[in-house]
């Protein structure tokens, strides 16, 4: 491991640096005093071994604290989460249902006091202590059975919408090569007039080799944007392999609660019968306009429970 002056920008490290430079600046100062005596030059030599010695001390030492403090960001549990809604089968009433999700899901996080933005259409940022783990069961196909308000002969339809929950890290544990992203940049949506929509600040980058693409218009900036459309497109590459690896392990897996992957049915919304139910867990709850109006700790909680007792079964397996 080399020395690097970025080493004191880091407070962890910053001590162990300045007193790398210190051995650095000593040792050269004790040959330039030597002069062309052979007993002094002899005496700076061992001075500057031993400073060389210390210093190599240090850099381990330094290479240590980098490696746990590179562990511990990626263990460390998410800041934050990315809900993406996409509207599924059913038309107009699956893209009506997709964003009464999104207004179900902006209660709830108003009700937990965590912030919430919309980064782009229906595309929501969460965060707050504890977000993933009350939110990270959400992901999967939710279906909707109701009439709908344009509809005049009473016929109940059934649509559906689709949710991923992408846990937004502080360090992300995926490398994306620059190489593999395409990047284009257009005005960002709102009111007509405002000065977002005379600059080209939302950003949408597409990632060539899973065809993955992230839109984010939510910042100020094209730069504050392209960071933002990063994080998600991490998030999306690091729960693409968790699927994957879910999908491969499943058998093996007690303890989990479906796999994870959008495309898992997992809860009917019935507005004639007022009844939630969660398929995973074969259970129902009543009184759909408190659910909708942002109510859903029960399920939260039920899925937690089940979720930490299916873990401790296979903990003592």
């Amino acid at each position: 491991m080399e020395y690097s002056p970025d080493f004191k920008k880091n407070f962890a490290t910053a001590y162990l640096a300045e007193e790398y430079e210190r051995l650095e600046r000593e040792a050269s100062e004790s040959l330039s005093s030597a002069g062309g005596d052979p007993e002094l030059m002899r005496l700076a030599k061992d001075d500057e071994d031993r400073a060389r010695a210390r210093q190599a001390d240090i850099l381990s030492e330094i290479e240590q604290i980098l490696a746990k403090g590179k562990e511990e960001e990626q263990s460390a549990p998410p800041v934050s989460v990315v809900m993406e809604l996409r509207a599924g089968a059913g038309g107009d009433e699956a893209a009506i249902f997709a964003r009464d999700l999104k207004e179900m899901y902006q209660k709830y996080a108003e009700r937990r006091g965590w912030k919430t933005r919309i980064i782009d259409d229906l595309t929501l940022e969460i965060v707050g202590a504890d977000v993933y783990d009350a939110l990270r069961y959400e992901t999967g196909v939710h279906r909707v059975q109701r009439v709908p308000a344009t509809e005049k002969t009473g016929r109940i339809h059934t649509s559906t919408a689709s949710i991923a929950v992408l846990p937004i890290r502080i360090k992300s544990n995926v490398e994306i090569n620059p190489a593999d992203i395409e990047i284009e940049f257009s005005r960002s949506g709102g009111a007509g007039g405002q000065n977002v929509n005379k600059v080209e600040t939302a950003v949408r980058l597409i990632h060539k080799p899973t065809g993955i693409d992230v839109r984010s218009s939510s910042e100020r900036s094209q730069l504050a944007n392209r960071e933002k459309a990063m994080q998600i497109l991490s998030a999306k590459l690091e729960q693409l392999q968790e699927e994957k690896e879910a999908r491969e392990h499943a058998a093996e897996r007690k303890a989990q609660i479906g796999t994870g992957d959008r495309s898992e049915k997992i809860r009917t919304y019935n507005y004639l019968q007022d009844r939630v139910t969660d398929h995973r867990l074969q259970e129902s709850w009543h009184n759909l306009p408190k659910i909708m109006a942002g109510g859903i700790d029960d399920i939260v909680e039920a899925l937690f429970a089940r979720q930490r007792d299916e873990a401790s079964l296979a903990s003592a397996a």
